[in-house]
């Protein structure tokens, strides 16, 4: 967790290649002590890495990992958070109804904590899809 926290607060800085750094050594660590319970947070901040260094392809890869690893683990809040930052990756490629398809489902399966700032985030978000 603490590589994250490093990543986000490099993210934060608008310091990409830090906070790619940042998370090279926190995949290192999972790795070697066979944890995967801060896996997600890893990857998203390595999709959100390579999407301000403008390589989207790249961005857009570790965003569905994290959406694939979210639903086979059923971990419903990065599956929001990944589900939103690649919905807002692909609205700004124009790709707004895929954007909605994606974002909808995830967000609809929520029945509470709508107060909370990742779903306002999406909700947001799907406001401005619709």
């Amino acid at each position: 967790m603490h590589f994250a926290l490093l990543a986000e607060s490099y993210l934060a800085a608008a310091e990409a290649e830090s906070a790619l750094k940042a998370t090279d050594d926190g995949l290192i660590w999972l790795e070697n002590n066979a944890e995967h319970q801060f896996y997600s947070v890893v990857h998203l901040c390595r999709g959100q890495a390579f999407c301000l260094l403008e390589d989207f392809r790249r961005g857009q890869a570790e965003y569905e990992q994290v959406l694939s690893t979210a639903c086979r683990q059923e971990g419903k809040l990065w599956e929001i958070r990944a589900g939103t930052s690649l919905a807002r990756l692909w609205r700004d490629q124009g790709k707004r109804t895929e954007a909605r398809d994606l974002l909808a489902p995830i967000y609809d399966w929520f029945t509470e904590g709508f107060d909370t700032p990742v779903l306002k985030e999406a909700k947001a978000l799907l406001d401005e899809l619709a």
